[in-house]
């Protein structure tokens, strides 16, 4: 009888000694959480929000020149609507820019992905030996910067410097010209493939090793083999994963600027205008055109985030029908 009125009493104390706490004690408790938040917060807003407020106001404004543009007063920045937008919209550089962004997305996505999980549940693999070895070898491209990487790929493609080059001609065998129009694309992928199949290979792994062991030993009591364990039950239970790198592989490959930027001194192939990013570099830095690049850079932004969308609704209606 005494333990149950001891209980009884026990949320009247907590309270009573809530209520007793100084106003102030309260007031700090209740600040902790956005006093540890605030370094985050401020950092957030100087580094993302503010730029993107900024570069939005400048893509609205433009440079108008009266008389011969010379002298003070004879350039002033004016409200220009969206006309910088319908600009890069109708700029041949760019939509030719963004075909070949879909092309080598076309080419780069399905096969950095395959690769990945092939890798993933290779390594997964009940005979699988020096997993630890394996891995390391997959994912150490990724650790080399994309710059480093294009050079060293592009002396490799290089007929005048490449040891390929010279393998094929002791043999008598022809070697292509990787940077050549038709091929540099394929080239530039390549560079893309070799350093993002260890990161996306090493989620995918991370994954299949959250599954429980016990769903593998059923299987098999079952009379399924590897193959079908991997197909029928690895591969849709990590199905999360692969829509992630999926999603994160497609923004990446939009984005591509590196590469084809440190191509571009060794080929005629690679325009400064090759990818949406180049042509916004270009108009922002050499033709000093921040208005247009700010517009340009707006649009890849929105299509980017249209296009993630949209990939993760269709996918996320497939995946997850029966669960919806």
């Amino acid at each position: 009888m005494t333990t149950q009125v001891i209980a009884a009493d026990l949320p009247l104390t907590r309270k009573a000694e809530g209520a007793s706490r100084p106003p102030r004690a309260r007031q700090r408790r209740s600040l902790t959480p956005y006093l540890m938040l605030a370094p985050a917060i401020v950092l957030f807003v100087l580094f993302m929000a503010a730029p993107i407020v900024y570069t939005i106001a400048l893509s609205f404004q433009k440079t108008k020149v009266t008389g011969l543009g010379l002298g003070a007063g004879a350039r002033s920045v004016v409200w220009a609507g969206f006309e910088n937008y319908a600009s890069a919209l109708g700029d041949p550089d760019f939509v030719a820019s963004t075909v070949r962004v879909l092309t080598y997305g076309v080419i780069l996505i399905p096969s950095m992905l395959l690769l990945a999980l092939l890798f993933a549940l290779l390594l997964d693999s009940r005979r699988t030996k020096a997993r630890g070895f394996s891995r390391v070898t997959i994912f150490l491209p990724y650790a080399v910067p994309a710059v480093i990487s294009s050079l060293l790929w592009g002396f490799l493609y290089l007929p005048s410097v490449s040891p390929f080059s010279d393998i094929a001609n002791s043999i008598r065998a022809p070697f292509p010209d990787l940077l050549s129009p038709g091929l540099v694309i394929f080239a530039i992928a390549n560079i893309a493939l070799w350093g993002g199949v260890g990161f996306n290979m090493v989620v995918m792994y991370t994954a299949l090793k959250s599954i429980p062991t016990d769903l593998y030993e059923a299987a098999r009591l079952d009379g399924a083999s590897e193959i079908q364990i991997a197909v029928r039950v690895k591969i849709p239970i990590i199905l999360p994963s692969l829509i992630m790198t999926a999603i994160f592989s497609l923004i990446a490959t939009l984005q591509v600027f590196a590469e084809p930027t440190t191509l571009k001194p060794l080929t005629n192939a690679i325009s400064s205008t090759f990818t949406p990013l180049m042509k916004v570099y270009r108009d922002a830095f050499i033709r000093n055109d921040v208005y247009s690049a700010s517009a340009t850079s707006v649009i890849i932004a929105l299509a980017i985030f249209a296009l993630s969308f949209a990939f993760l609704q269709i996918i996320q209606k497939r995946a997850f029908a029966e669960e919806n």
